[in-house]
Formats: C-alpha cells, structure tokens, sequence
C-alpha cells in the first residue's frame, strides 16, 4: 500500500512537511525517566520515522485506521510487533509489553483534532506514568489548555492539565503543510509533569467544582456553584469572582470548602 486516503469521521490531516514533523520529534525532551513513547494516530508515518530514529527511547504507536495500519506495516518494518491496532481513548497500559507497561512512557502525536481533548483526559487517568506529552492540536485549543487564570480561553481543561502539568507552547503550524488541509491553524504544545503527585483535597470533587464553575463562566462562582452545590451560606472572597479568574490552587481551596458541606463517602 503506498497511499492512505484521509478520512474525515477519524479527523484525519495527515502532516506533510517534514521540518514541521523533525521539528516536533525534537521537542521531546529526552529525558532520562522514560525509555517509551506512545504515538497516538501515526496516520501514514511523517512524524513515527524520526521518532524511530531515536536510540534514548522505544516508540510503539497506536492506531485505530485499519488503512493507516497496513501502510505503516509496509512502509515501516521497524515498528514490527510496535504497532497497537486500537483507540487511544481506551488506552490501556497492558497494551504494552510486559517488561515496558509498568514504566513511565511519553506521549506524542498529530492529535486528531475532534477527540485531542479526550485524548489529554486519558493521559490525566496516567498522569503518574506519563511525564511528557507534545501534541498538535488546534491553536484555539493549544492556547486554552496553556492559557493562565485571568485569560478569556482559560476553561476546563486549561485547569485540570495545568493542575498536573507544566504546559508550553512551542510553535504555531500553518493549515497548508496538511492533506487535507484544516480550516484553522494548528499548534504544537508541550505538557510536563510537575511535582504534584496528589492535589491537596478530594481530586474527584475538584473536577466536579471545576466543571461545575466553568459550566455557567459569566456568572459568580457563587451561582454557577450554587446550581449544584449548597455554597450560599459560604463565606469567601472567591465565590465572589468568575471560574476564570482562580487558579489551580484556588480551586483546590474551594474545593475544600464544599467538601465541608458535602462530605463525599
């Protein structure tokens, strides 16, 4: 097989220039703690060859495109017995080898941009076996997930990765170096793993509040909440202010609080 035709219920772009594609490969960062990378949707291999062409680690590569699989098989012999004919959004780390699904692994890849949020959801059920993630994403979305508290795109998303992860945007991707190309710009970010191997409250009940804040973001907190949690009786300056405008750690401080009122069992 020397073509794959992209398709468009996958969100299939496959990259085309090369430079783009070494210029990603290389913003791993190499470090010392993992010996395994993950490539989620390889697509026809413009970005897997240089990631092959690594001796610091090992690349296996996921992907769900029965068409994108029998090309790489091809055209790529070194991924013999690398290749996980799966859907990353039910990654599992039994799908690796014994001797490498215990061990940290980074993750890395062209995301197809109608599950890239799905995608880093997963990587957060991983968070303390995955150092590292770069991905392509949409702009609009790479600058949400990097954007800090105060910014109009901050969101979801942008706490919870940010509540685990260092997050960095490294370049900016022009739609042309695509087949097809997409209707908007592409970036390429980098999320590190910081040093917070568990939030200092009730981890599930920070997602809820979380969403719960971002869900209604032009009202106080204090409303947006009050739509699922009993906070009107609550004294702080925060239930005063909109989701956007807390940080991490403020979050985790609510959190806290409504924990008092809602004790989880």
């Amino acid at each position: 097989m020397n073509y794959v035709s992209p398709k468009k219920h996958l969100g299939q772009h496959f990259l085309r220039d090369e430079n783009i594609a070494k210029k990603i490969a290389g913003s791993l960062s190499r470090k010392s703690d993992y010996k395994t990378v993950i490539e989620v949707g390889p697509g026809t291999g413009v970005l897997t060859k240089y990631l092959l062409n690594e001796k610091a680690f090992e690349t296996f590569v996921v992907e769900v495109d029965r068409e994108s699989v029998a090309f790489l098989k091809k055209n790529y012999p070194a991924l013999n017995g690398r290749i996980i004919e799966k859907d990353f959004l039910d990654f599992e780390t039994s799908w690796l080898p014994v001797n490498v699904n215990h061990l940290p692994f980074a993750v890395i890849g062209n995301f197809p941009y109608n599950i890239s949020s799905q995608i880093l959801f997963k990587v957060l059920e991983y968070r303390n076996q995955a150092p590292e993630v770069v991905g392509m994403f949409q702009k609009e979305v790479a600058e949400r997930i990097a954007s800090p508290a105060g910014n109009k795109t901050y969101g979801i998303l942008s706490v919870l990765m940010q509540a685990f992860y260092k997050i960095e945007y490294l370049f900016t991707v022009h739609e042309n170096v695509f087949h097809p190309p997409p209707k908007v710009k592409s970036a390429v970010i980098r999320l590190t793993r910081n040093k917070i191997n568990k939030l200092e409250c009730d981890e599930g009940l920070f997602f809820q509040v979380v969403k719960t804040g971002f869900n209604q973001r032009r009202k106080m907190l204090r409303n947006a909440l009050g739509t699922k949690f009993n906070v009107q009786n609550l004294q702080s300056e925060l239930l005063s202010k909109r989701a956007e405008q807390l940080t991490v750690n403020d979050f985790v401080e609510l959190t806290k609080m409504v924990l008092d009122i809602h004790p989880q069992p």
